[in-house]
C-alpha cells in the first residue's frame, strides 16, 4: 500500500505544481501589466488620476490580482520544493527562501495603490488637498509602486536560477527547461540594474527570457515527471 502511494505522489505533485504555477502566470499579468498600462498614461497625470476615478473597480481588481499572485506563488513554491527537494534539499530551500523574500515585499507594495484609492475618495481627512496637487502625489506613489515591483524582480529570478539547477539535474523533467528557467533569472535580473543604473530606459530583459516559466507548468501538467527518476531521488534522499 506505501509503495503505491509513493508511485502516484510524483504525478500528483507535478500536477499540483504545474497548476499553480499556471495559475500564477495568467492571474500575475492582470494585475502588474494590463490594469497599469490601461490606466496610465504616460507624462499625463491628470488623465491618469482620471482614468483611476473612472475605473476604480480595475484598479482595485489590479491590487487584488496583485495580492492574489503572491498567494499563489507561495503555494506554487510549496509544491515545487515537494518535488524537486529530492533531487537536493539546500537547492529546494533556497529556491523556496528567494520566494518567501519575494512575496512581503510585493505585497507591501500594494500600499502604494492604496494610498492612490485614499487620495482619490472622499476621504474628509484629505480634503486639504487640491486636484492639482493630488495630480502630483499620484504619479510620485506609481512611480515608488514600480520601483518596488523592480526591487521584487531581483528576488522574482533568483528563485529561478535554483529551481533550474534542480530541474535541470533532476532527470525526471527536459534539462531544456532547467535552462530557459536559470536563463530567466537573468532576465529579472538584468531588468532591475537596467532600471536602476539607466533610468528612462525602457527595455524589459524578462519578456525575451520569460518562456521557461511558460513550459514547466506545461510539461507538468499535460507530461507530469519520469516517475521512476522521481523515486530513484526519493530513496537517496531518504
Amino acid at each position: 500500500m506505501s509503495n503505491t502511494k509513493q508511485k502516484a505522489s510524483p504525478m500528483t505533485l507535478a500536477r499540483t505544481a504545474g497548476f499553480w504555477y499556471l495559475l500564477m502566470a495568467v492571474v500575475a499579468p492582470f494585475g502588474m501589466i494590463y490594469v497599469p498600462q490601461t490606466l496610465q498614461v504616460a507624462g499625463d497625470a491628470a488623465a491618469t488620476v482620471q482614468n483611476i476615478i473612472d475605473n476604480e473597480g480595475l484598479f482595485r481588481a489590479g491590487i487584488v490580482a496583485t495580492l492574489g499572485t503572491q498567494i499563489i506563488q507561495i503555494f506554487t513554491v510549496l509544491a515545487l520544493y515537494k518535488l524537486l527537494a529530492p533531487v537536493n534539499k539546500w537547492h529546494a530551500m533556497l529556491m523556496s527562501l528567494f520566494v518567501l523574500l519575494a512575496v512581503p515585499l510585493a505585497m507591501l507594495n500594494e500600499l502604494n495603490h492604496f494610498a492612490v484609492l485614499q487620495l482619490i475618495g472622499d476621504n474628509a481627512h484629505l480634503t486639504m488637498f487640491t486636484q492639482g496637487e493630488i495630480q502630483e502625489i499620484v504619479p510620485v506613489l506609481l512611480d515608488m509602486q514600480e520601483h518596488g515591483v523592480m526591487i521584487a524582480h531581483i528576488f522574482w529570478g533568483m528563485w529561478l536560477f535554483p529551481m533550474g539547477y534542480l530541474v535541470y539535474k533532476s532527470g525526471f523533467a527536459p534539462k531544456i527547461i532547467g535552462i530557459l528557467l536559470m536563463i530567466g533569472c537573468f532576465g529579472y535580473v538584468a531588468d532591475f540594474l537596467i532600471f536602476t543604473l539607466m533610468p528612462g530606459t525602457d527595455i524589459l530583459v524578462s519578456q525575451y527570457t520569460f518562456i521557461g516559466e511558460l513550459l514547466l507548468p506545461l510539461w507538468l501538467i499535460f507530461k507530469g515527471v519520469n516517475v521512476e527518476k522521481w523515486e530513484e531521488h526519493f530513496h537517496q534522499m531518504a
